[in-house]
């Protein structure tokens, strides 16, 4: 950790436990709100499921973004901040949990990986900023501990940067199922057995 509050995380082990190479993710961390730092690991987690969605991804037929050097960045920050971010770019007026704002358009993934992977630039997947207060107050109310909501929370705007939607119900459905076996392979109960993702 810097001292602005920022930090990289690169070449970590792939969340399976395998010993296989590491990933060529790097992950900037910003932490806003030092509310964030009274959660213990805090970066080996949000690492941890943001390696494990993009595996889960590659499993089920998505572009192995572990496989290429690829970036994305995440903000920890206050709802203060996220209302901001969510009034500016989506016309809402309100904190959210989890906002995702994707560096490739979902059709343009595969090339851009094929891109890095050939020597060029890093795939740029893009950035995702989670509020404190509204993930620890949900987190509380729904009787789920603050590492498990904000690993989903984690998972779900990673498969978000991964051209993930749930616009119909359809890609809804698809985008549901990953994330419960995500989840399960981290130990995780099925978290829509309670509600966690709003817009």
């Amino acid at each position: 950790m810097t001292g602005d509050g920022s930090s990289s995380r690169r070449g970590e082990p792939r969340p399976d436990g395998s010993s296989g190479s590491p990933s060529l993710l790097t992950i900037d961390i910003e932490i806003r709100d030092n509310a964030w730092q009274t959660i213990g690991g805090l970066e080996a987690m949000a690492m941890r499921a943001v390696t494990a969605a993009l595996k889960a991804e590659a499993d089920d037929g998505g572009v192995d973004i572990l496989a290429v050097p690829a970036e994305l960045s995440m903000v920890f920050t206050d709802d203060e901040d996220q209302r901001s971010l969510n009034r500016d770019y989506r016309d809402k007026d309100k904190s959210t949990n989890v906002l995702s704002f994707p560096g490739v358009e979902p059709d343009e993934i595969e090339d851009a990986a094929e891109f890095a992977a050939a020597g060029g630039p890093p795939l740029m997947l893009g950035d995702m900023t989670l509020a404190w207060g509204v993930v620890s107050r949900e987190a509380e109310e729904q009787g789920k501990t603050l590492a498990d909501h904000l690993t989903h929370l984690v998972v779900h705007g990673t498969l978000h940067l991964a051209g993930h939607d749930h616009i119909d119900d359809e890609e809804a459905e698809v985008m549901e199922s990953l994330e419960r076996d995500i989840l399960a392979h981290l130990g995780i109960a099925d978290p829509y057995e309670v509600e966690l993702i709003h817009d």
